[in-house]
């Protein structure tokens, strides 16, 4: 082996070392000196390692981490077409509970050979994951784009929603109708998105109801992106008197409007529920859902130049790119209930 790295890198005018790194898809190497490595390799009649074979023009990768949130196939959908219309077959890796995890789908992708990745809403969006994954995949010369949750520490190009205008939008359509005291209910803390919202909800407090940091905190709950964690943070928020609820996905929404109703509440007579994402027939609800838009066709259509660009060899700049949201009003939401109709807070026994 030692003599082949040093054939290599006296081939491609470069340090043994960097032929070590080039070979293992580690990261650090520069594209043009990756492809002089390569460039060697052929030359010497050296095989190529698999996943440093000639990309697949035809194939991209798309990762979501599930489908039964509705706003994923949604991304799907608009990505899927805007690649198909560029000549290109997406090809959908899901992940599953118990199944496949986002380092076993991208190796999978990259050992097919795609010209490159898409992931939405994955592990760069998690604060507490390592994000050294990512420029390994860059180190392997696999061009990604990442949507939704950003990081400083990769180097890629982000496609955002505006979180923070998000929330502010929603909390002043229900300061508008008189709410006072608005909950948040949101996934995990640990989470990009989910930390933008509640700087955005507590930035909205204040500017739109004088509301401080510490009197709007308890009206913070974090939960589950699914029907039964919407269902729990309500819950926890009516308790503590809330009259209305923005949560941070329509799902969640859902659940809120079921939390409501075991407790003999009217959606919105007596508490107002806004969701996020407006996902494929959410307008169909009972009531039609009140949220704010993501701009899941613009987003998706950007992620997909960006890679291409990245693709072609002139990568797109490798920083956020962030789409403003669209409050949708519809029947979920209405002026803040009377006194009497406020639902009373539990009291501890």
């Amino acid at each position: 082996m030692t003599a082949r790295l040093a054939d290599i890198a006296a081939q491609a005018g470069v340090s043994e070392a960097t032929v070590s790194r080039v070979l293992n898809g580690k990261p650090g190497v520069s594209a043009t000196t990756r492809q002089s490595v390569l460039a060697a390799l052929d030359v010497l009649g050296y095989e190529r390692p698999v996943r440093l074979r000639q990309r697949s023009a035809g194939l991209v990768g798309l990762i979501t981490p599930e489908l039964e949130n509705p706003i994923f196939p949604a991304f799907a959908q608009v990505i899927g077409q805007a690649l198909t219309r560029q000549g290109y077959t997406p090809v959908l890796a899901t992940q599953t509970p118990g199944g496949s995890t986002e380092d076993e789908l991208t190796e999978m992708l990259v050992d097919r050979g795609v010209a490159g990745i898409i992931f939405v809403s994955g592990l760069h969006a998690d604060t507490s994951a390592d994000m050294q994954r990512y420029e390994q995949l860059r180190g392997q010369g696999v061009p990604f784009v990442l949507i939704n949750g950003f990081s400083g520490k990769v180097q890629a190009p982000f496609v955002s929603p505006d979180d923070r205008a998000a929330v502010d939008l929603a909390v002043t359509h229900l300061s508008a109708l008189g709410h006072r005291r608005i909950g948040l209910a949101l996934g995990p803390k640990r989470f990009v998105p989910v930390q933008r919202k509640i700087e955005g909800f507590v930035r909205a407090m204040q500017e739109r109801l004088q509301i401080g940091p510490a009197e709007a905190e308890p009206f913070i709950q974090h939960s589950l992106y699914t029907l039964e964690g919407g269902q729990a943070a309500a819950s926890a928020l009516i308790e503590r008197g809330a009259t209305a609820i923005v949560c941070a996905s329509d799902m969640m929404a859902l659940g809120a409007i079921r939390a409501a109703r075991q407790r003999g509440l009217d959606v919105p007579r007596d508490i107002s529920v806004v969701g996020f994402d407006d996902s494929p027939l959410i307008a169909f609800t009972d009531p039609p859902l009140t949220t704010i838009r993501q701009p899941v066709t613009a987003m998706g259509q950007a992620a997909v130049r960006a890679l291409l660009e990245e693709i072609g060899g002139t990568p797109a700049p490798h920083s956020e790119f962030v789409f403003h949201p669209e409050l949708v009003v519809r029947g979920s939401t209405a002026s803040a209930p009377k006194p009497a109709r406020i639902p009373k807070p539990l009291r501890a026994t």
